[in-house]
């Protein structure tokens, strides 16, 4: 009898572990809010359906340069349901030092960038938004930006798809092949 109860214990003791890291992975993208650059609230329920590209960025960085091709991006695929996210850090070195209104302005004016851009946050370690944090515990470490311009792209179901790093331009084949692929 007290055999069983062991057995019984350890089964029991099994599925609640394998319960609670099913409900870890139950979340998805479209389940965060993130703060805009404006200061607005981003209910990231709002972009359901959408794929997403997901990019951390900084004005003084020598990947600088794919501010246009992301606009041009979401420009040729917006229609189709592709929204870019810039989401501004200064953890790379020391690239983004600016204000929120300063990374704006210098957005607008440099790029006229159309496409949403939120306050500016940590994107890897333990202080990262949570959708970093969500990000490499659903997906592996290839979430984790590497340098600014990281990019990761998110399906319309809201789950990790593919990420690509900061070398790659968002304007690459591959990108917008994979981008038109899951449209």
């Amino acid at each position: 009898m007290l055999k069983y109860k062991k057995v019984i214990y350890i089964f029991i003791i099994m599925f609640s572990f394998f319960n609670k890291s099913m409900s870890d992975n139950t979340k998805t993208f479209f389940d965060f809010s993130i703060n805009s650059i404006n200061g607005d609230q981003i209910n990231l329920s709002n972009y359901k359906g959408k794929t997403i590209l997901i990019v951390n960025v900084a004005s003084k960085c020598g990947f600088t340069k794919q501010y246009e091709d992301l606009q041009n991006l979401y420009d040729k695929l917006k229609v189709k349901g592709l929204i870019v996210l810039a989401i501004p850090s200064n953890q790379f070195g020391g690239q983004e030092p600016g204000s929120e209104d300063q990374i704006k302005n210098f957005c607008e004016t440099n790029f006229n960038i159309t496409f949403p851009i939120t306050s500016k946050y940590e994107v890897k370690g333990n202080n990262a938004h949570p959708i970093y944090l969500w990000a490499k515990d659903s997906y592996g470490k290839s979430t984790v930006p590497k340098w600014n311009f990281h990019k990761i792209l998110i399906n319309n179901k809201g789950k990790v798809e593919e990420t690509y790093a900061s070398f790659t331009n968002p304007m690459a084949k591959k990108i917008i092949k994979k981008i038109e692929e899951i449209l």
